[in-house]
């Protein structure tokens, strides 16, 4: 396998500040999605995926409940999807992923954080571009089964990698729900160690010495932000 898919996007910490932030984080996502796609899991994949994810992460039952009444209420905040790119400490590439009722205040915020840590926001697609939009499911199990079960659905699958019998399924983030249906129905004991859709870097760069304790400030800056939802990076940190 040879991938740190974790180490490649940000994340936060067990403390009980980050709890609370993680679960604010899959609140408002939970809100979004219920809001915009409807408040059952079953007709609405993508709240589905987060539902379980969330329950992955241990955020609480009462959280996710909370957001679905809120969205079922069809009142309250009107957020936004807004993604910045730019490159970080050691000329790392950055995609920062963020939800907002004020893209003003976000943008500043955001902003804020590349200022201060000597880093650079670009335009939009300064960056993206060097990263795959994958879905990625990491399992136990068989390669020539898996395999089979993703050809006989018709996956269009990038890549399958086995480590020890951990294998790695890379497709396009538009295969996720077809390519986890099928392994589903193939392997009904499965238990998916990562099971998302992520930004992953085609090369990474290399942060050395001041560069990482500053890269380490930024993503810390940018965890601070409410409104940052995901970050992504491709930077390879060795002290």
């Amino acid at each position: 396998m040879g991938r740190s898919f974790e180490n490649r996007k940000a994340s936060m910490a067990k403390t009980q500040g980050a709890k609370t932030k993680l679960y604010s984080k899959y609140g408002k996502e939970i809100y979004v999605i219920a809001k915009n796609g409807g408040v059952d899991p079953d007709g609405n994949l993508s709240l589905r995926r987060l539902i379980d994810k969330a329950k992955k992460d241990q955020v609480p039952a009462h959280v996710i409940e909370k957001a679905l009444d809120k969205a079922k209420g069809g009142a309250g905040e009107d957020y936004q999807p807004a993604r910045y790119e730019g490159f970080g400490p050691g000329n790392c590439q950055v995609i920062v992923d963020c939800l907002t009722d004020n893209s003003n205040r976000t943008f500043s915020e955001v902003r804020n954080c590349f200022t201060k840590t000597n880093s650079k926001l670009g335009a939009p697609g300064s960056v993206a571009h060097m990263f795959d939009h994958q879905a990625v499911l990491i399992f136990k199990g068989d390669e020539e089964a898996a395999l089979e079960a993703l050809m006989m659905a018709d996956v269009d699958v990038t890549d399958i990698e086995d480590e020890d019998g951990m294998l790695t399924v890379l497709a396009p983030h538009t295969e996720y729900y077809k390519a986890k249906t099928a392994l589903i129905e193939a392997f009904p004991e499965i238990n998916f160690e990562i099971d998302e859709i992520t930004f992953n870097p085609q090369i990474e760069t290399p942060v050395t010495g001041e560069d990482v304790e500053m890269f380490e400030k930024f993503i810390n800056m940018l965890n601070d932000c409410d409104d940052v939802q995901e970050i992504y990076h491709n930077a390879d940190v060795s002290n």
